[in-house]
């Protein structure tokens, strides 16, 4: 197992249960795979997104064809997303589900129990990178910490750090949804073109913002951004690995503070919704500083900007932490 599957599970079971006795009393989710309410009735599809970079391409790319529900409200970590009966039932009676596999385990759960084919991984047109070891890393009061550690060989989830990776996905969402409602096809076909093109720019911004830079090294709190750093000639030195909520063990806050001594590096960066004490406590022995660098698995609650505004921002935050021209 991941070690993004290290949750409780007590809230999910109880929402699959209510789901199920919904699904009873309106037909199985089983019997109707493969189809989907867009055959019985008009409207915009319900597309239900597991977190938000998933929620902003589906509204991106969908438009006016469909109603999106995001299942990680503002402010809250989406890999300790708990699920209630009621977005069970949200994934149940979906015309489509967005999800990352391996990246939320309760998502995976009620995907495998209510989605069927209406699921899609939006990684499978990626190839994902590999997830680094960190030997010693503390996963004190995890079950099966062992297989889940050994696990993170399966591939690096973070995806949408990469803009052109949310060009694929748009057009890998836009192709199920014509698939589903083939009446919508001319409009998905514009919504997805403004989106990949977007993200082009998008792209084409860090590209040549990130050209030319002092430090090539990119010191994170966690390894969130490492399509990021490969898109962009960085190298990501996390200090721990995919996982946030994983503790560094006293080894590897060693390893990675005389990196950072060794190597010039004159900014630590930790990101929105998690806890910013191990970054701040490096930078504080080394004499860096510190920056937030968003890694866009939810927005805070008071946030204004969207996807495109805060990867601007983070653009921003890194021109200045690397010593950008």
């Amino acid at each position: 197992m991941h070690p993004y599957l290290l949750r409780p599970r007590l809230i999910l079971v109880t929402g699959v249960a209510a789901a199920l006795m919904i699904s009873a009393c309106g037909g199985s989710p089983d019997d109707s795979a493969g189809t989907t309410s867009a055959s019985t009735s008009a409207g915009p599809l319900n597309v239900v997104a597991a977190f938000y970079p998933l929620a902003y391409a589906a509204g991106q790319v969908g438009g006016d064809a469909v109603t999106v529900t995001n299942l990680t409200p503002a402010g809250a970590e989406p890999h300790d997303l708990e699920l209630s009966p009621q977005q069970v039932a949200e994934i149940a009676e979906a015309d489509l589900v967005l999800y990352i596999p391996g990246f939320q385990p309760a998502v995976d759960e009620a995907v495998a129990q209510q989605a069927g084919d209406r699921a899609l991984d939006v990684t499978q047109a990626i190839a994902l990178l590999p997830a680094e070891d960190h030997a010693g890393e503390d996963h004190a009061g995890e079950d099966n910490a062992d297989e889940d550690h050994a696990d993170e060989s399966a591939g690096d989830p973070h995806v949408w750090l990469n803009p052109l990776n949310m060009t694929t996905i748009g057009a890998e969402i836009a192709a199920r949804l014509t698939a589903i409602d083939p009446a919508s096809a001319s409009g998905l076909e514009t919504n997805q073109a403004a989106f990949g093109a977007a993200m082009t720019t998008l792209n084409e911004q860090w590209a040549t913002g990130t050209a030319d830079c002092t430090s090539r090294d990119l010191v994170v709190s966690h390894e969130a951004f490492g399509y990021l750093a490969a898109q962009y000639d960085f190298t990501q030195v996390g200090i721990a690995g995919l996982s946030p909520e994983t503790e560094p063990s006293p080894a590897r806050l060693a390893e990675v503070s005389t990196f950072v001594r060794d190597n010039g590096v004159t900014t630590i960066y930790y990101e929105t919704l998690v806890d910013p004490r191990i970054a701040e406590t490096i930078a504080a022995e080394t004499g860096a500083t510190t920056a937030v660098l968003d890694p866009l698995e939810g927005l805070p609650v008071d946030a204004d900007g969207d996807y495109v505004t805060i990867m601007q921002a983070n653009l921003s935050e890194v021109r200045t932490g690397q010593g950008c021209a």
